[in-house]
């Protein structure tokens, strides 16, 4: 059997409906890979255009984490972190709390994947609150359409009925508040313009905080954290919010002993242009922030809850007072892992730099802005080197397709025959190339996403 026979026999694939999956097109094959571009088995050459989902920070085949894993390996793959610590491991977590810009403050504790670092993340603010003797603080806060992962607890304070609906009955309650995602904003009364950012266009008064601020309030004491993406709610349609909005939502939970928590799976080492993207808002000190995905630069599997020093002395006593932190993973602390992501973390701040980031992400959003003259693209938005192009049926009224045309889709399958890989949120299109990626490259993932929009929607005004 032929691997995607294989595949087709035996697999289950995460977010597909397996009986198309089995009786479509026969799946690509990828087998090889170099800076920004995959081959399959068959030789034909892509662009990776979403960074492996999220993930590729630098490329594929990158010379410095393969040479960096190769010299962990030679030494430890795996031991265990249960009582036991290895020489990467640290010098990982004193890089992680040196790029937080707040030394001394914070701890690490390392795992897999963005949901459980996110399921870690709300199991410490749970029991540290427990610990300080304020059970009541029990009450998460969380953005509409927010996704967190797909563990019960990332699940809870996550709103998305398409992705968690069926699992209603296993998750914990939390509590919604509106999303400042300007295109769809109610309170947002200005009309759709060609050629803006709905966020630049926006004629509101932040009614989307005052929300926040009532809800926080209601709750009082109620009130534990509230968990957010900052800056761009990915599964979550590719949402970007206004400048500013961070900045006053973390100010109202400071003033109220409400813990913030942000979810930078996505958004973390550089993706936003900072480091951190709550790091491009002035008086944003979070308590905990969950990273993943490009952590290894898209290599391995590994993920860091990173927490305050405030949380973490909740867990400080003696063993008889039952005070430890009683979750763990059995690869936290992967060696292997913990290698890449140090030698990623170095190419961010020798190869990949602010500086390079910012140029290649100037090229994104000059190209981005062909799709406005697309009579059914509805809103175009950058941020750093993430770039969401919204499809909709009607410009002036922002309706979207009918869920079932699967539009996104299609342009995305399009994109394929013009040597393009990337994945939609719905009918919003996505290119988030790794850092790599050419200017050349930049203008031929650019290309080829607008001959595959042609393609399923003729540009007939």
């Amino acid at each position: 059997m032929t691997p995607a026979e294989q595949d087709r026999e035996y697999l289950w694939h995460p977010f597909t409906q397996m009986r198309g999956w089995a009786s479509g097109p026969e799946p690509l094959v990828i087998v090889e890979g170099e800076g920004a571009r995959l081959r399959d088995d068959k030789g034909r050459e892509y662009l990776d255009g979403n960074s492996s989902i999220w993930t590729n920070l630098h490329g594929h085949r990158r010379p410095e984490l393969d040479d960096a894993i190769r010299a962990q390996l030679g030494k430890l793959a795996h031991s265990s972190f249960l009582g036991l610590t290895n020489e990467v491991a640290p010098a990982l977590a004193a890089q992680l709390v040196r790029a937080m810009e707040r030394p001394g403050e914070w701890r690490v504790f390392l795992s897999d994947d963005g949901s459980t670092a996110i399921e870690a993340g709300l199991k410490m603010i749970h029991q540290a609150r427990v610990q300080r003797d304020e059970p009541e603080r029990q009450i998460f806060l969380s953005l509409a359409a927010g996704y967190h992962g797909d563990t019960v607890g990332a699940m809870s304070v996550g709103h998305s009925a398409t992705f968690h609906g069926t699992y209603a009955g296993l998750m914990f309650a939390s509590r919604e508040v509106p999303a400042p995602a300007c295109y769809r904003c109610p309170w947002n009364r200005a009309e759709p313009e060609r050629g803006r950012d709905a966020r630049l266009a926006r004629k509101c008064q932040w009614e989307c905080v005052r929300t926040v601020e009532h809800t926080l309030d209601e709750l009082g004491a109620r009130a534990t954290a509230f968990v957010l993406e900052p800056l761009v709610q990915g599964a979550g349609g590719m949402a970007m919010h206004p400048a500013g909005y961070l900045a006053q939502v973390a100010q109202l939970c400071r003033e109220r002993g409400v813990w913030l928590m942000l979810d930078e799976v996505l958004t973390g080492f550089g993706r936003t242009g900072a480091m951190f993207a709550f790091q491009k808002e002035d008086r944003v000190a979070p308590d905990i922030v969950a990273l993943a995905k490009g952590l290894t630069g898209g290599y391995l599997p590994l993920a860091a809850t990173v927490a305050s020093g405030e949380i973490y002395a909740a867990f400080l006593g003696e063993y008889e007072d039952g005070k430890t932190f009683f979750h763990g993973h059995s690869y936290s602390g992967n060696p292997l892992g913990c290698a890449a992501a140090l030698a990623s973390i170095a190419l961010l701040e020798s190869t990949h730099t602010l500086a390079h980031r910012a140029t290649r992400a100037a090229t994104l959003e000059q190209l981005a802005q062909r799709f406005w003259q697309h009579p059914n693209v509805g809103d175009v938005r950058c941020e750093g080197m993430i770039c969401a192009i919204e499809l909709v049926q009607d410009f002036a009224s922002r309706e979207r397709f009918p869920a079932a045309l699967r539009i996104g889709a299609q342009v995305c399958e399009k994109a394929r025959a013009h040597g393009l890989l990337t994945r939609p949120v719905g009918d919003v299109l996505v290119l988030m190339p790794p850092y790599c990626t050419t200017g050349e490259e930049l203008a031929a993932m650019a290309e080829a996403l607008w001959r595959a929009l042609s393609e399923v929607l003729p540009a007939v005004v």
